[in-house]
């Protein structure tokens, strides 16, 4: 019988394992929480999944995943995306699936939203994660940092490392 590899950091999808609530490598990332909850391990086209806890108005820079599928499935809140021509709004218990090298952008309307986001390595190895790990800087989900500056030149660069080309800005402030 295989053992699960209980942990209170990410997990790795190589092995079984399981992560409580709460737990994960959580992350100070563009202004909001982002908490790695699998990580993609290091080779082959797996997947890695990330949790984000965002504030009204967020939003990344309009971009594409040259190289990974994205299904983003929203917990709490009301998320409006943007893809092409379209609008849609996704609240909570809506599934969005978003192919490599579909450009994208999405904002979280409602005062809150929490959600999943699952890459899977749709023309390569998955990345995503450690887009994440690397942009984003270690912190406490209780003793959250104020929002600062976010140097767009420096999340273009990052991205790139990562196979997303950014397009645009992110959204317009809400309010």
């Amino acid at each position: 019988m295989t053992m699960l590899n209980d942990s209170t950091t990410a997990l790795s999808i190589d092995r079984p394992g399981h992560l409580a609530t709460g737990d994960g490598d959580h992350r100070w990332f563009l202004n909001h929480l982002a908490t790695v909850k699998v990580t993609a391990g290091d080779d082959g086209p797996k997947m890695s999944a990330v949790e984000f806890t965002a504030p009204r108005g967020f939003g990344p820079p309009l971009h594409v995943h040259q190289d990974e599928d994205e299904i983003m499935y929203v917990l709490e809140g009301e998320i409006r995306l943007d893809l092409g021509d379209t609008s849609q709004i996704a609240t909570a218990g809506s599934v969005v699936s978003l192919p490599h090298g579909v450009p994208h952008v999405f904002q979280v309307e409602s005062d809150q939203a929490r959600f999943l986001t699952v890459t899977s390595g749709g023309k390569a190895h998955p990345t995503f994660d450690r887009f994440v790990q690397e942009l984003g800087v270690e912190t406490d989900p209780t003793n959250l940092p104020a929002p600062g500056e976010i140097d767009p030149g420096h999340v273009a660069q990052v991205c790139a490392m990562h196979g997303i080309e950014v397009l645009g800005p992110p959204p317009a402030p809400l309010d």
